[in-house]
């Protein structure tokens, strides 16, 4: 597999509310009063045509505070990375991603303790204990399938074996990709442990169209037909649907025979040596603000992190829908930060990729 050491960024720049091309300057050189926040995130809540959920709430932000966002994106793991290569010139003051990399930027130093105004309303689950992160949109992880020419999704791993997906499976590079990861995560659950999962993705892997880093690609293959079946998860792809309607979500299940998923959702966090810290503190604090949470379903197709914003709305309903039936598990996440290399390659040599 590709050594995470050497991961680029493919990323997407963009300066909220103006038309500026001018960079963001860094720590050496703009000062902490400037009026401008840089944040790095995992992809899934901004969308190319200006729609989604980021579009809104930094055009709202900057419209509340005079303060810009110059958001800059890439896979979950690529910008832990970018900021490990960063640290002596540090450019982000928020990063946001998803577990075990949110994990993995605490163990490696490159965030500090801040407890957004509102946190205290986040379920202890969804923040890290000592301060380190805090969930802003809360997620699960799903599979999606083409609803034209599959009318009915896959119901087990075991149904992804079958030769008429050969060619047309696809799922995101585990330890690059956030949800990539999250599959292997849920084939080791479903599989008991990392050797049980890597010999069934070993079979898997005669239908497999091959590794790749961004699971936001997979949605417009599966879209278009060109695959049947690939992974995803819950909120990104119930925000694609507007566009791409020919994807439906669904959740496998293991051998027992239950469909089961897990929280995988965006953990924002305050980057160490932040140019602009304080700009860094007041836009985490306005994501959770009840106000921008209470758009959570109904704008970025996900959930809110706030225990007491109820998720209402029609969105709300479909989304709560969608979960119905299916088992909720909670994974090491220690275990996972602390193995995911070991795990990535015994992935690697199993599979080819």
């Amino acid at each position: 597999m590709k050594d995470l050491r050497r991961t680029t960024l493919a990323a997407a720049v963009v300066l909220a509310l103006t038309g500026s091309t001018a960079a963001c300057a860094g720590g050496s050189s703009a000062g902490e009063g400037a009026a401008e926040v840089t944040v790095y995130s995992a992809d899934g809540l901004k969308s190319d045509d200006g729609g989604g959920f980021y579009d809104k709430v930094f055009k709202d932000f900057t419209a509340k505070t005079g303060v810009r966002v110059r958001y800059v994106e890439g896979g979950s793991g690529e910008i832990v990375q970018r900021l490990l290569r960063e640290r002596s010139n540090t450019q982000a003051d928020v990063i946001v991603t998803v577990p075990p990399f949110i994990q993995q930027a605490v163990g490696r130093g490159l965030v500090t303790p801040y407890r957004p105004a509102g946190a205290d309303a986040v379920p202890a689950a969804d923040k890290d204990a000592d301060g380190a992160w805090t969930t802003v949109v809360n997620n699960y992880l799903c599979f999606i399938h083409n609803t034209r020419q599959l009318p009915e999704p896959p119901a087990t791993w075991n149904d992804l074996l079958d030769a008429r997906f050969r060619g047309k499976l696809q799922y995101s590079t585990p330890g690059v990709a956030g949800d990539g990861t999250a599959v292997l995560i849920k084939a080791m659950h479903d599989f008991g442990g990392i050797r049980g999962a890597a010999d069934f993705l070993r079979k898997l892997q005669k239908n497999n169209v091959g590794p790749s880093k961004s699971t936001g690609a997979l949605a417009a293959k599966v879209d278009k037909g060109e695959l049947l079946v690939a992974n995803g998860d819950v909120q990104m792809n119930y925000a694609d649907a507007r566009s791409m309607p020919n994807q439906g979500i669904f959740f496998l299940a293991g051998p027992d025979g239950r469909p089961s998923t897990f929280a995988l959702p965006y953990a924002g966090a305050l980057v160490k040596s932040a140019p602009h810290a304080a700009n860094g503190r007041m836009l985490l604090d306005f994501l959770l603000t009840e106000s921008v949470q209470g758009q959570v379903s109904a704008v970025a197709g996900g959930f809110p992190a706030r225990g007491d914003v109820p998720a209402t709305g029609e969105d709300a309903a479909r989304l709560a829908a969608l979960l119905k039936g299916v088992d909720v598990f909670t994974p090491d996440w220690k275990d996972i930060d602390a193995n995911l290399k070991s795990y990535t390659d015994v992935w690697s040599d199993a599979t080819g990729s």
